[in-house]
């Protein structure tokens, strides 16, 4: 940072806490990061808004700020077309007392796609496309993680003749390899981002073999976009928490704690100096329950604490942590001395799940890319 401009810290005080910090340099650095991964695989990048829920970074994460996106829920589409984005992929399994919202979406001009992998839901879908068709992608369970088809089974071709058949429109498969969350190795990354395309391209095989559409196939997680090697037969790459990355992103190995744009701001309220505890006013409402790194080789607690320029301590961390009070102690195991912190004394908090840390904030304190004065980017939240 220029002499010139305050620190961080300077700019920070008087913030009351606990508060949604987000450093605008090291977001922007992400998203630049990722983009030039994918470039040479000439794939789509189709950025999942599920982490930020906001439109300040919306409009930085997306091409020309305007698309296309994936959400989670259908209040984030809303949002994003509110604001002209209309190549929206909605990656959460449908119900059917959703589909009203989504063909109101797309009445008002919204290219809004949904996800299924049962008869039960494409038949929902049929019947509530009508005249205007409803297009899907159809979930393919590369893993194990969650829902989906498995690549070979017999009801791909039975649901997409329901849904091409039944007015609505097959648009493609798309697959999330979630247990990539669990890699411990650059080889595992790369072995589970190379299951992950062979899932979505042997589905799309099966679908085409049967006379079936598939023009978009789609894989995605912030592990395996950063570690494909062969992204043959996939057309586009969706990721989310790589616009800020977390400590279990840090901890498989996809980033470092320098590239982690999100914190938590908080204050020393108090000591437990005979348990060696500091103190704070971030509890789990505001650092979240998620203990994402807890099965990892390094145990982050509930988040690692740095002081206010964001300069973490040595072996500290939130050790444990109440609705509204964080514990502060050195990691289990060190022998390194207590910091001095006072009552009163501000730090910030990095989190293990972005996603999760944001959700009980309204707004992002923005620390801007140009060292000027903080800034107040509004988050949505929602349904």
């Amino acid at each position: 940072m220029s002499p010139s401009l305050p620190s961080n810290a300077m700019r920070l005080a008087g913030r009351p806490t606990p508060d949604l910090i987000l450093d605008e340099a090291r977001m922007r650095r992400n998203i630049a990061r990722l983009r030039q991964r994918l470039a040479p695989f000439g794939v789509v990048l189709r950025p999942h808004i599920k982490t930020a829920k906001s439109i300040d970074v919306a409009r930085q994460l997306l091409t020309d700020g305007h698309g296309p996106a994936t959400v989670s829920t259908l209040r984030e589409a809303e949002a994003l077309f509110e604001t002209g984005v209309t190549d929206i992929l909605y990656a959460v399994g449908i119900a059917p007392h959703r589909l009203e919202r989504v063909q109101a979406l797309r009445a008002r001009g919204c290219d809004l796609a949904i996800i299924l992998d049962s008869v039960e839901q494409a038949q929902a879908v049929a019947a509530a496309s009508g005249a205007a068709a409803i297009p899907v992608l159809l979930e393919i369970d590369c893993d194990g993680h969650r829902s989906g088809l498995k690549p070979d089974d017999e009801q791909l071709a039975t649901i997409g003749r329901i849904l091409e058949e039944g007015g609505a429109s097959l648009r493609g498969v798309m697959t999330h390899a979630g247990e990539s969350y669990s890699a411990r190795s650059i080889a595992e990354l790369e072995a589970f981002a190379e299951q992950e395309r062979l899932a979505v391209v042997t589905a799309a095989q099966h679908l085409r073999a049967a006379g079936l559409p598939c023009p978009v196939i789609s894989v995605g997680s912030t592990p395996t976009a950063h570690f494909a090697r062969n992204l043959d037969g996939v057309t586009e790459v969706r990721a989310g928490v790589f616009t800020f990355f977390d400590l279990v992103m840090a901890g498989i190995g996809v980033c470092t704690l320098d590239d982690l744009a999100l914190s938590v701001l908080t204050t020393v309220i108090g000591h437990q100096a005979d348990k060696g505890w500091v103190l704070c006013d971030a509890g789990w409402m505001a650092l979240s329950r998620d203990r994402g790194t807890q099965g990892q080789a390094v145990d982050q607690g509930y988040g690692v604490v740095c002081d206010a320029d964001g300069r973490p301590y040595d072996n500290l961390i939130v050790e444990a942590a109440n609705q509204e009070h964080g514990i502060i102690a050195l990691r289990p195991g060190s022998v390194e001395p207590l910091p001095d912190l006072p009552v009163g004394t501000v730090l910030r908090i990095l989190p293990n799940h972005a996603c999760a840390t944001g959700a009980q904030f309204d707004a992002y304190t923005v620390l801007p890319a140009d060292g000027g004065p903080l800034a107040v980017w509004p988050r949505f939240r929602g349904w």
